[in-house]
């Protein structure tokens, strides 16, 4: 692999490429996605944490009103009011929770978006893979090979045999949409 050098867009010399300053740009759209993912990563693992932990505190709360055997008629309003705040509550961790299993999914797929990209960049920088299909062919398959979903390899071979992106988004979305892309069989509630 040929070693790169810096831009050269704004003085450019008998060494200029397009191919090259394309390079870097794409070495700087993998170093935003990883540093974004690396940011956001410790703050929803903190959060999700301190989700889980409330969202038992909350339910070993609710089991102990129940078991509360005080016919106090105050002591009963308490509880009333008790239970309800901490179903309430419950029902909001659990939502959250599955909010950061759903940014979780997202930062999973921004990584394989990093990995696509950084791929193409060491193909792009190879003079020997740039000109070679065998080369382009296995880097289609290896990003082909991370997507999880049925709809995203079927969009990825649309836009492959040439269908315009918008139209393969739209009909990407029209297949979420049919298949009730809610995914709620896929979140974990604790």
């Amino acid at each position: 692999m040929s070693t790169l050098s810096g831009s050269t867009a704004l003085r450019p010399d008998l060494d200029w490429s397009q191919l090259k300053e394309t390079v870097l740009m794409l070495n700087l759209a993998v170093a935003q996605i990883d540093q974004s993912m690396n940011e956001g990563n410790s703050s929803v693992a903190t959060l999700s944490g301190s989700f889980t932990a409330l969202a038992t505190n909350l339910s070993d709360i609710q089991s102990s009103i129940l078991q509360m055997k005080n016919e106090d008629e105050d002591v009963e309003k308490l509880k009333l009011i008790i239970e309800g705040s901490t179903t309430t509550a419950l029902d909001k961790v659990h939502s959250a929770i599955i909010a950061f299993q759903f940014y979780d999914k997202l930062t999973q797929r921004l990584d394989h978006v990093s990995q696509s990209l950084s791929a193409l960049t060491t193909l792009i920088a190879d003079p020997t893979a740039l000109y070679s299909p065998i080369e382009w062919q296995a880097l289609q398959e290896s990003i082909r090979s991370k997507y999880t979903m049925e709809e995203e390899r079927n969009m990825f071979d649309k836009v492959i045999a040439g269908m315009p992106i918008e139209e393969a988004l739209a009909e990407f979305k029209q297949d979420l949409l049919a298949r009730g892309d809610c995914e709620e069989d896929d979140i974990e509630l604790f």
